[in-house]
């Protein structure tokens, strides 16, 4: 249950590709990334924020399987300018958004003409640090 609570992004790996691109294999991510996870209500959200001030901010539903760390979401609702702007989001339409932008993977988007849901594998989490491998490979 410590994953409930929300997480800062600091560190990308970033997918095979992009690697060989920037030649590093862990990059910093500069722009204040937020992702909560509230897993007794089985609920997720991921927002880039400036200050405390939200710039986007996706919401939706997820699963969590606690033997095989595997966490499954869908992005159902995308709100902007601090929740001044929102509208509901399509199957795979987080996917696509994040895959135009850079801020999410192409695989994402594979994933989800599949059917499949985007996903974090946890590797480990406590009081101060998580750390995942995402479906999208970053």
């Amino acid at each position: 249950d410590k994953l409930t609570g929300a997480w800062r992004l600091v560190f990308t790996t970033g997918t095979i590709s992009r690697q060989k691109r920037t030649g590093a294999r862990v990059n910093y991510f500069p722009v204040k990334a937020v992702q909560t996870f509230d897993l007794a209500a089985s609920k997720i959200t991921n927002g880039i924020f400036f200050g405390d001030w939200a710039a986007v901010r996706f919401f939706g539903p997820m699963e969590f399987n606690e033997e095989s760390r595997k966490l499954t979401f869908d992005f159902t609702r995308i709100e902007v300018f601090g929740g001044a702007l929102g509208f509901d989001l399509g199957k795979g339409g987080a996917a696509e958004i994040g895959a135009a932008t850079g801020l999410g993977s192409e695989n994402n988007v594979k994933l989800a003409e599949q059917g499949k849901k985007p996903f974090f594998n946890w590797i480990d989490c406590d009081d101060v640090i998580a750390t995942a491998r995402g479906g999208g490979a970053g």
